[in-house]
């Protein structure tokens, strides 16, 4: 699967605009986690068991998004974006998104 985030990909022509093909998964905070943040947060510095919590999330929802545009027997997804939300105290949706197309060589 071509994931791209521009609105074309070099050196195919996009011949079919299928849907919307998105991934999300929620995420929440674990207190040891807190923990270590709440030292970090009086020191400075990355919180990095946030950090890879956060790109194990994206890395989710992007495998979640592909296998949406999979359903739809996509060939690439164009725009891809991602977004994220708070959706209660410590927990965090993470959303990827794009347009999932057919694609053939020019």
């Amino acid at each position: 699967m071509i994931l791209v985030t521009t609105d074309f990909i070099p050196g195919y022509r996009i011949d079919e605009v299928l849907d919307i093909a998105r991934g999300s998964t929620v995420r929440a905070r674990h207190i040891g986690r807190d923990i270590t943040a709440a030292f970090k947060s009086v020191v400075g510095g990355e919180i990095r068991a946030y950090t890879g919590l956060m790109a194990d999330a994206r890395e989710d929802a992007i495998d979640r998004m592909i296998a949406d545009a999979e359903r739809l027997d996509a060939d690439a997804i164009i725009n891809v974006r991602f977004m994220t939300s708070m959706v209660m105290q410590g927990s965090s949706e993470i959303l990827a998104y794009g347009t999932a197309v057919r694609i053939s060589k020019e």
